[in-house]
């Protein structure tokens, strides 16, 4: 839970000897780590420690408490594992989020009574919404186009979003070095109006990105940055509406929200079956289409690698006048494997490539780019100019001057070893708690899709429920996640897609349990409710 505080954020919170009226003596025989990481969490969650107040230096702490400075370093270690507090370079140790706890949090002073229990968890039921409901709380029958808006903002103590990336990790002070290097050097006329296509220093800066990450080459002339993904899709339905395509063929499973944005400017979005070896081409041949979107690196949501026989199909198919757009979106974020070549590198006259750093360093930016195909790049341009005259200056700037100094690589290497730690954490969970779930997409990304059996598949159809239902059900345990029907056009197995970038390990090991106890119920409550209609 948060806590607002109206005091000065950047004061420190250090406290002498007195801090936290901490005494080693009350830690167990050679659990001093532990306990000291366990006071520290209990003193953020009840704002003891506020969110944006600096920890004592290990030196100094060490030095307080007449421990040895290794048992406060693995101490804070712990605790920024678990995205609750973070280095922020001179500014010290920093508070950034209080732990995920199952009840209202203790403001009081503490008392030597024994802890009573929690309150039992209410009973599990079926959260059915659909047309007659005339909202549909955040799970609607039929998702509407502020349904990930209803989403955000709905209250949980967990949330396993999909595409929900680790905020708590933004490189606060690599991006103020930056901006203050921007700044120094930032001539007048770089606050004026500038080139559409973007700042000419991070194309440069984006085409070298390319070229190490993605095996893309690309001329900065022809990379185009764009408000996020979500205003790319904007800008290349006006330019294929223009030449007269109506329908971008989509896969299926594939992203609700692309869909959504596709549709609003005017675009079919016929589905095309997706198997393990990603998009069906013959199916996209049978689809009539003439421009796809795919996500071939790490295909959302199922995790599927575009095979190298789809690869080579899916290139003829473009060759005879197709066009593939290739959203990008997370493949810089691997852990199990090597990484696929973009498919703008194989085939640069029949791809428009799109990326963005929504999934490496926050949302909020706004920051993506296109690298259209030379036959389209002028009319992306054209919508680029009228759409909103080019991205604001200084954002772009400073990012160019992360990617060009390297720390950008940096932050990926971290994320890396912080995403596969958290991934793992759910596998183990999913295992302990959803044994008979299907797991798919590991080797890459910020999320894992589940499937669940036959068995469970066919009681939820016999009562009427859906993948909806319980992830409705989980919201009420205070768990939010997305149901994989969401994210499909035709009947699929029932699932639920599951983000843990942004969840620390003990969050995403409760969340999976909650999971697992509502599955269990509205099962049972499905094979109570057929069993009853048979003996009638």
């Amino acid at each position: 839970m948060h806590r607002s505080n109206d005091d000065d954020p950047g004061r420190s919170i250090t406290g002498g000897s007195d801090f936290l009226q901490l005494d080693p003596a009350d830690a167990p025989p050679g659990g001093l780590a532990d306990w000291l990481a366990g006071r520290l969490r209990d003193a953020i969650a009840d704002g003891r420690l506020p969110v944006g107040g600096r920890l004592p230096a290990t030196r100094v702490l060490a030095a307080d408490l007449r421990v040895s400075r290794g048992v406060v370093t693995e101490a804070y270690q712990r605790l920024t594992d678990e995205g609750h507090i973070a280095g922020r370079g001179r500014a010290g140790t920093v508070v950034l989020a209080a732990p995920l706890t199952t009840g209202p949090l203790t403001t009081g002073p503490l008392t030597t009574s024994p802890p009573q229990p929690p309150p039992a968890d209410p009973p599990v039921t079926a959260h059915r919404t659909g047309p007659g409901d005339p909202h549909g709380g955040p799970y609607p029958a039929q998702p509407g186009p502020d349904v990930f808006d209803v989403l955000r903002t709905a209250p949980a103590r967990i949330d396993l979003s999909p595409g929900a990336p680790d905020l708590a990790a933004f490189p606060r002070a690599a991006w103020q070095r930056a901006e203050r290097t921007v700044l120094r050097d930032l001539p007048a006329a770089g606050l004026g109006y500038g080139d559409p296509r973007g700042a000419p220093a991070l194309r440069t800066a984006l085409a070298a990105w390319l070229a190490r990450n993605r095996g893309i080459r690309a001329d900065p002339a022809a990379i185009v940055v764009v408000a996020g993904t979500a205003q790319a899709l904007g800008l290349v339905a006006r330019v294929l509406a223009h030449d007269g395509i109506g329908a971008v063929a989509v896969e299926d499973p594939g992203s609700l929200g692309v869909r959504q944005h596709l549709r609003h400017w005017g675009m079919d979005t016929p589905p095309v079956p997706v198997d393990r070896d990603g998009v069906r081409v013959d199916r996209l041949r049978d689809s009539g289409a003439r421009a796809v979107l795919l996500t071939p690196a790490h295909q959302f949501p199922t995790g599927a690698v575009l095979g190298g026989r789809r690869r080579r199909d899916l290139m003829r198919w473009a060759a005879e006048g197709g066009l593939v757009i290739e959203d990008d979106y997370d493949a810089e974020h691997r852990y199990d494997r090597p990484p696929v070549p973009a498919l703008r590198a194989m085939l640069a006259d029949r791809v428009l490539y799109a990326g963005s750093i929504s999934k490496l360093l926050a949302p909020a930016l706004r920051i993506g780019w296109i690298v259209p195909p030379p036959a389209h790049l002028d009319a992306v341009v054209a919508e680029k100019r009228f759409a909103d005259l080019g991205n604001a200056a200084l954002p772009q700037l400073v990012l160019a001057e992360l990617m060009a100094s390297g720390e950008m690589e940096r932050h990926l290497r971290l994320l890396r070893r912080r995403h596969r730690r958290r991934r793992d954490t759910m596998i183990e969970a999913i295992d302990a708690h959803l044994p008979r779930a299907a797991v798919h997409g590991a080797a890459a990304g910020l999320h894992l899709t589940v499937t669940f059996p036959d068995e469970p598949h066919a009681r939820i159809h016999d009562a009427g429920l859906r993948d909806a239902d319980l992830a409705a059900a989980a919201l009420e345990q205070g768990v939010k996640t997305h149901p994989l029907s969401w994210h499909t056009q035709r009947p699929q197995r029932p699932g639920l897609v599951l983000g843990y970038a942004a969840a620390p390990a003990s969050a995403i090991t409760e969340g999976i349990a909650v999971l697992g106890r509502v599955l269990r119920d509205l099962t049972g409550q499905a094979a109570s409710s057929s069993a009853s209609r048979r003996s009638r």
